[in-house]
């Protein structure tokens, strides 16, 4: 009977954390969820869930001494929380560009180094980090998240190389249009027109070559493979986009 591992999920709440508590648990893993928001009904009765801003270092320590207390070993952490600023970059404000860069890169930067020890314990693992097709591929008024999953990649790429003498894995899922909250709140962008919510998804749906946006049970899934030793094993320091093809076509088609 192969032994229960745990998992550490960031952004916990959301449209994609949710999936991954989801689909984590169905698979047999003890999961620790994180969010500042209260995650609500359906977390998982044999996991720990723990309130907390990942933006901030001191919560960083909390939540690694709470989960520590909850299972002494972590293989993999899932680095998902993400904020996201919609705004032209001149009008962005210091703080505004801070608050962006401190959630979806300085918090990986913080949990990374708490885990590791834990990962080394349980004799390997793996870290995903969810960047954003905007890594490789933007548009207009997102430039703060945009350079923050930017950084991201990269700072893949480096954990990658530093961490794999301890057995541990590190890559990076870049999802594109994927029905979130977060991607709700962003259509007023005005980059897929400005009818109702439903008439921008399908806008949205039909600029992918898929003609589809994604579901975070989708995300969820891709981010599993990439955690699960067993199914990418020779995967460490790579860029996987999840994306319905929207980056293959060429934008001046």
């Amino acid at each position: 009977m192969k032994a229960e591992r745990t998992v550490l999920i960031t952004g916990a709440g959301g449209g994609i954390g949710r999936a991954c508590v989801s689909h984590f648990s169905e698979k047999g893993w003890r999961v620790i969820g994180v969010d500042r928001d209260e995650f609500g009904e359906g977390f998982p009765a044999d996991g720990r869930f723990i309130k907390a801003d990942i933006s901030h270092p001191d919560s960083v320590a909390m939540i690694f001494k709470q989960a520590k207390d909850f299972h002494p070993k972590l293989d993999a952490l899932i680095n998902n929380a993400a904020v996201q600023i919609a705004k032209p970059l001149i009008e962005t404000s210091v703080d505004e560009w801070d608050a962006v860069i401190a959630s979806n890169l300085r918090s990986v930067f913080l949990f990374v180094k708490l885990a590791h020890p834990l990962m080394k314990a349980a004799g390997g693992g793996a870290v995903v980090n969810v960047s954003s097709v905007h890594a490789i591929q933007t548009s207009a008024n997102i430039a703060a998240y945009a350079a923050s999953k930017g950084g991201l990649l990269a700072l893949t790429r480096a954990m990658a190389i530093e961490f794999a003498p301890d057995n541990i894995r590190v890559n990076a899922i870049l999802p594109g249009a994927v029905d979130t909250p977060m991607l709700r709140a962003g259509l007023g962008r005005g980059h897929v027109g400005h009818g109702d919510v439903q008439e921008r998804l399908d806008n949205l749906a039909r600029k992918t070559v898929s003609g589809k946006v994604g579901t975070p049970e989708e995300i969820a899934h891709a981010i599993y493979f990439l955690a699960d030793n067993e199914q990418s094993s020779f995967m460490t320091g790579q860029a996987l986009v999840v994306d319905g093809g929207a980056t293959a076509r060429l934008s001046t088609e």
